[in-house]
């Protein structure tokens, strides 16, 4: 089947770009063979590619035209960006970087951190000024050695106020102080305008490095009422990890849970696959059953209804790619921690969980992403094999939107929580602790103790950026 479906693959992608000027000008400067591999890249794949006339199979009537076309952008990401549609309202997740190499390293778990997971706000009543709030810290790295946990706050960036001006720094520099202070909510953690950042004394030096982060931030088996409840905080989808994650759900099932926390609140997204298997994880009920399906542009849509439509559905799973068994738990209700930086493959899950089990949604709502996105390198079929050595350049477009078993897609605001609960700057907890207010409403859910029977109103300092928002990696779906 896959040899077959591989050869469908090629034979389409063999047909369309005879129609998409293949014999460009081997004379073309190397900067006009980057740009002519990624106009024929996002003329195939992009899901978008209706909506942008110069993606269009009849845009030129001849190579030359598209030459002309081409040399008319000043670099790659030039060219890139153009051919994106409504970047600022519906495709802000497409990109292109010039050193595959590193995606890769992100895609396996690997990037360059310090430890240090954080949102930037605005400071109340401030036009420019920011502060920082810590949400979590990865072990073994600088800000656990410097003693940075959850819920410390920062103000200053290398001795200079944070603001609207400076903060981005913050995402690129390697090495930086931060000043630290504390935040005070005066009484009243409902309203934000009369919060305060009060400023303190300590300053610490924080150091990147190469650093492989295990989503699997934080699990415990927790006693309520007499009943074992599992709490998983899951923050990245990283298929690397199947394994381990699974480990976590048999050590669940062998602990005979009732019920289920998901914590997804800060995880960003990944890959289809590894939510496909979590939620597999969550039920094992549903197997081989629609978990989703993708639709793409039209060129594609049309292609697979006709040869294999299969492809466009994923199913529930009782294994994982190496064939181990999935440690399933049979649940017929979830209870999931979201916030605004929950987002694509969490989404995924939520959205693909709903028609079959209950999903009681604690938080704020989502960020709004359900397209998936893939990697595709200069090469005759643009996989990795065989990729142009000349360059290092790949471009990562969107190429489908997901839908539940019942068609629900273009959730654009994000999925609504059923229970609406910020989180408290001046109270974030204890992660995995009972206290902690997001999962102590969820185990008051459990107990049916909760006076919080639907959604409230809530104040909440708006995030300016977290470490996800100016990483190109993340708050993204990608396909297997």
């Amino acid at each position: 089947m896959q040899l077959f479906k591989r050869f469908l693959l090629l034979v389409l992608i063999s047909s369309l770009l005879q129609g998409c000027f293949t014999d460009i000008d081997d004379d073309f400067t190397s900067n006009t063979n980057i740009k002519s591999f990624i106009w024929r890249g996002m003329n195939l794949y992009y899901l978008y590619k209706d909506n942008v006339p110069d993606l269009a199979d009849d845009r030129f009537t001849n190579s030359v035209e598209l030459q002309d076309y081409l040399e008319g952008f000043s670099s790659p990401e030039s060219l890139f960006n153009n051919l994106l549609y409504d970047p600022v309202n519906v495709d802000e997740f497409s990109f292109l970087v010039n050193d595959y190499l590193a995606l890769e390293q992100f895609l396996s778990g690997t990037s360059v951190s310090n430890g240090m997971d954080f949102d930037i706000k605005r400071v109340p009543g401030s036009g420019t000024d920011l502060f920082g709030i810590v949400r979590y810290v990865l072990p073994n790295t600088s800000a656990e050695e410097q003693g940075i946990e959850r819920g410390d706050v920062f103000y200053s960036l290398n001795g200079t106020q944070l603001t609207v001006n400076n903060y981005l720094d913050i995402y690129n520099l390697n090495t930086y102080t931060i000043g630290l202070g504390t935040y005070d909510n005066n009484g009243t953690p409902e309203t934000t305008d009369d919060d305060t950042i009060f400023i303190g004394e300590e300053i610490v030096t924080l150091s990147k490095s190469a650093y492989t982060e295990d989503p699997i931030h934080k699990t415990e088996i927790i006693n309520v009422d007499g009943n074992n409840v599992g709490y998983l905080m899951y923050n990245f989808f990283n298929r690397n990890f199947d394994g381990q994650l699974n480990d976590v759900f048999g050590e669940f099932a062998g602990s005979n849970i009732t019920d289920l926390v998901l914590d997804l609140r800060y995880n960003p997204g990944g890959f289809v696959s590894s939510a496909i298997n979590l939620s597999s994880m969550i039920t094992g009920q549903f197997y081989d059953d629609i978990f989703a399906t993708q639709q793409w542009n039209s060129t594609w849509q049309t292609f697979y209804e006709e040869n294999d439509p299969e492809y466009l559905i994923d199913r529930f799973q009782n294994e994982l790619s190496n064939g181990t068994s999935i440690n399933s738990l049979n649940l017929n209700k979830v209870y999931i921690l979201t916030t605004g930086a929950s987002a694509s493959a969490s989404e995924l899950v939520i959205n693909s969980l709903t028609p079959y089990i209950d999903v009681v949604q604690i938080g704020t709502n989502t960020r709004g992403k359900y397209q998936a996105s893939n990697t595709y390198y200069d090469s005759p079929d643009f996989r990795r094999e065989n990729a142009n050595p000349n360059h290092t350049y790949a471009i990562q477009p969107l190429i489908f939107k997901t839908l539940n078993r019942d068609g629900v897609t273009d959730y654009d605001d994000g999925l609504i929580a059923d229970v609406l609960l910020s989180e408290d700057l001046g109270n974030l907890g204890v992660l995995g602790d009972v206290n902690e207010p997001l999962l102590a409403e969820a185990i008051a859910q459990i107990q049916g103790t909760s006076r919080m029977s639907g959604p409230a109103p809530v104040s909440e300092l708006k995030s300016v950026g977290d470490r996800n928002k100016f990483s190109p990696y993340k708050n993204r779906m990608f396909a297997d």
